[in-house]
């Protein structure tokens, strides 16, 4: 039986929302607005953060590790207790490395250079290096930059938390509250692997890849709908979910809900409608729907994508393969929140407020 340990900080989404920031498409964030908050750094800034947003995420375990509240304040002021030149590396270096790439990972960053034999040491690492080669080599060039980096981490910081987060972290930490109530209450009601189903809108897990005796629940605001599994010590893992509520939108001020407008214009492809019929006959992977659809796997792909964003299908991940279902609760969801929004009474007649004549034509 695994024990749940729930965390809400803000911390995370410091990093989060850089990752999302940099690659908002991977999001359905806007780009034009994710630009518009990257132009509020400094030019310094904007550079360490175009090069290394993509490992960004991998610093939520030494978030973790820090004293409560694990806010933007505690991780700048953890940050600066650590030597410049090993701040890069610190935060890199997470309990997923294998031990036996971390000798070879303090080698590069000592003698600032990576070799063809510590590529083929990558390679042959296992599960979690099985990159491309191109992605090992620009890993492997930031870890063989990792102390000039390191000079340049905690001042990239500082700018996006006073420039940025500093105000947005107070507009999220009521949500994070909130969502961790949420996964409480959940979790009274369902089996561990339905809840985390539920927590992630739709990834289904095998056995294997979520066997902790304890997994800390982390909801994350900017991250929803996507998750981060990852290990952060013997015994205990990492489980980042969504913490936006349905009705929210990660750009402030946005009038319609992320969620909504998400599931409303998957549903307005046609391929994707008929991508839900088939699925809700039966499960298939990509490869198969292909089959039936009569279009090139990448195509149908870029439709799944689409319909995981907007919670509509399951994933089930197993044997190499990605398997998809249709997640049909999500629809009836969808059409209740459409009618919250459109203030649909149950007669469905529009609400009007009180003294005030329904408009009639």
């Amino acid at each position: 039986m695994t024990t749940l340990l729930w965390d809400s900080a803000t911390g995370y989404d410091l990093f989060i929302s850089l990752h999302v920031l940099h690659q908002p498409d991977l999001f359905a964030l806007r780009g034009s607005w994710a630009k518009g908050v990257r132009t509020r750094l400094p030019a310094g800034a904007r550079e360490f953060f175009d090069e290394t947003s993509p490992h960004l995420l991998a610093a939520l375990p030494w978030v973790y590790g820090l004293d409560e509240p694990r806010d933007g304040e505690t991780v700048l002021d953890a940050l600066a207790q650590i030597p410049p030149e090993e701040r890069f590396a610190r935060l890199m270096k997470t309990p997923e490395v294998p031990p036996e790439i971390t000798p070879t990972l303090d080698r590069i960053a000592g003698r600032g250079k990576w070799t063809g034999k510590d590529l083929k040491v990558f390679r042959e690492a296992g599960k979690g290096y099985k990159s491309s080669e191109g992605e090992l080599k620009k890993m492997l060039d930031l870890w063989a930059r990792s102390a000039e980096l390191g000079e340049r981490t905690l001042d990239a910081l500082v700018a996006y938390y006073q420039a940025f987060f500093a105000e947005e972290e107070g507009r999220i930490r009521p949500a994070l509250d909130e969502a961790v109530a949420r996964g409480r209450a959940m979790a009274a009601e369902l089996p561990y692997k339905e809840l985390l189903a539920e927590l992630s809108e739709g990834i289904r897990f095998e056995e294997a890849e979520i066997d902790f005796p304890e997994m800390v629940m982390v909801p994350s605001f900017w991250i929803t709908p996507r998750i981060l599994l990852s290990r952060l010590g013997p015994g205990r893992g990492l489980f980042v979910h969504g913490g936006r509520s349905a009705d929210a939108s990660l750009v402030p001020g946005e009038a319609v809900p992320d969620a909504l407008y998400l599931a409303l214009k998957a549903l307005a492809d046609p391929t994707r409608l008929r991508i839900l019929h088939y699925l809700e006959e039966e499960p298939q992977t990509p490869s198969e729907l292909a089959k039936t659809l009569r279009l090139r796997a990448p195509t149908v792909i870029h439709h799944l994508n689409s319909l995981r964003l907007a919670g509509l299908v399951y994933v089930t991940f197993g044997h190499g393969d990605k398997r998809y279902a249709a997640r049909t609760s999500r629809v009836a969801e969808m059409y209740l929140q459409l009618r919250r929004y459109l203030g649909v009474t149950e007669l469905g007649t529009r609400d009007e407020p009180s003294g005030r004549p329904p408009y009639t034509a």
